[in-house]
């Protein structure tokens, strides 16, 4: 039987790989990106009953109106991914804009627990369904020139442990590292040599089945996706 998966950031790189791995198996895709002309594109490749709309996850007010409309439309998610995440462009911490760095923990970390806020509710009513947070190799370990991203992704490792202490048995919170991926974002931190790494379509062929054999049992683990 297909699952409901609700994905963030689905308007390119791992998330749009996830969002077309994920209905090639038969599985229905509730996604949100920021750019409409991307969501326009995504509906027009993937119909009905996939649905996406365009939502900034940092805007809470946008999450509680597209959470509304999803959950009037259908049942609570069976695995919510928060894939939705952007990386500062290389610098020493001091020389990091407070804009731009503002920006990345508007999105990276709140932007996460606003859909935690208005989507988890209704999956603890059941008590039932998967919470992926993507984190990051700079979730668990540090490189210079990233520490904003690296502190998002360490909070998203703490914040997850600890949001699966509180949730009923039946569901699991994983902080989880995609490892690393030849996508826009690596190639923004990492320049030419990002090409060297796992392209995005390999790594989909280990991702989609690894998420979709997540269970209660892994509340709380902080897993890697197999390289």
């Amino acid at each position: 039987m297909g699952k409901l998966i609700l994905i963030t950031g689905v308007s390119k790189g791992l998330g749009y790989a996830m969002t077309e791995g994920f209905i090639k198996q038969g599985h229905t895709v509730i996604g949100c990106a920021r750019s409409k002309e991307a969501i326009e594109k995504i509906k027009n490749s993937f119909s009905a009953p996939n649905d996406f709309t365009t939502v900034d996850v940092a805007d809470e007010q946008q999450v509680e109106k597209w959470a509304v409309e999803v959950l009037s439309k259908y049942e609570p998610p069976d695995i919510l991914i928060n894939n939705a995440a952007i990386i500062n462009h290389p610098a020493p911490l001091w020389e990091i804009p407070s804009e731009e760095f503002s920006k990345l923990i508007d999105i990276n970390i709140k932007g996460v627990v606003n859909i935690i806020r208005h989507f988890v509710p209704a999956m603890v009513q059941k008590q039932q369904g998967i919470i992926v947070k993507f984190s990051s190799e700079w979730g668990r370990s540090t490189s210079a020139e990233v520490a904003p991203y690296c502190a998002s992704k360490w909070a998203i490792e703490g914040l997850t442990q600890s949001l699966a202490q509180e949730l009923p048995v039946g569901m699991a919170a994983i902080p989880l590292n995609p490892g690393i991926i030849h996508t826009d974002m690596l190639t923004i931190s990492l320049g030419e040599s990002a090409a060297s790494y796992t392209p995005v379509s390999q790594w989909t062929l280990k991702a989609v089945p690894f998420i979709l054999k997540l269970k209660p049992k892994d509340n709380g683990i902080p897993l890697t996706i197999p390289g």
